[in-house]
């Protein structure tokens, strides 16, 4: 029985799935490039906590947060799905959305994602943010490191938001609903 010869997509896809990556590692499909990245440092870490901490006690609807959840997003162009991990993903506690979830879940439902910008800072800043976009994922929080700012991306629509607002370190952020509070930035300095 003859086969269909697989695209280009379909063999990227395929041996990305089949990474086997070291201990710790992450491998992201990424706009049609396979991106690892190793375990991050304490100071990502510590950013990560400071959200969790604020959202858990702050935000007026009750979360559910992932560190490191697999997202199956749209993709642009002839690549394939690309395959995320955000270093933070909230959705409502209500939704149990992360209970008998597949390693590579779609992204319907999610409330936001975080992103601390580290080896591959570019990706984080441009790339994934536009797969976040394509997904539909209302909400999308960049602490960038480089620069020293806080930036708030809302209103997707196709490959990009069509708002965000930038805050350097040290002032507040508002956080909109379901979130409904603002978020305090000075120990991310």
């Amino acid at each position: 029985m003859a086969h269909e010869p697989l695209t280009q997509a379909e063999v990227l896809l395929e041996g990305f799935l089949a990474l086997d990556t070291p201990e710790g590692f992450r491998a992201e499909l990424i706009e049609g490039e396979i991106v690892v990245t190793p375990p991050p440092d304490g100071d990502h870490e510590d950013y990560i906590g400071l959200i969790v901490d604020q959202v858990a006690r702050r935000a007026r609807t009750r979360m559910q947060f992932s560190g490191n959840k697999g997202l199956k997003l749209r993709s642009g162009g002839g690549c394939p799905k690309n395959h995320a991990i955000p270093d933070g993903t909230f959705a409502p506690l209500e939704l149990r959305l992360f209970r008998g979830a597949d390693p590579w879940m779609p992204c319907e439902g999610v409330a936001l994602v975080v992103e601390v910008t580290s080896t591959k800072p570019q990706s984080d800043r441009e790339a994934k943010r536009r797969c976040y976009a394509r997904g539909g994922i209302p909400l999308h929080l960049l602490i960038d490191r480089d620069a020293a700012s806080v930036t708030l991306f809302s209103d997707p629509e196709g490959d990009d938001y069509r708002q965000h607002l930038t805050i350097p370190y040290g002032k507040p952020l508002p956080l909109p609903e379901p979130f409904g509070f603002d978020l305090e930035t000075a120990d991310f300095g």
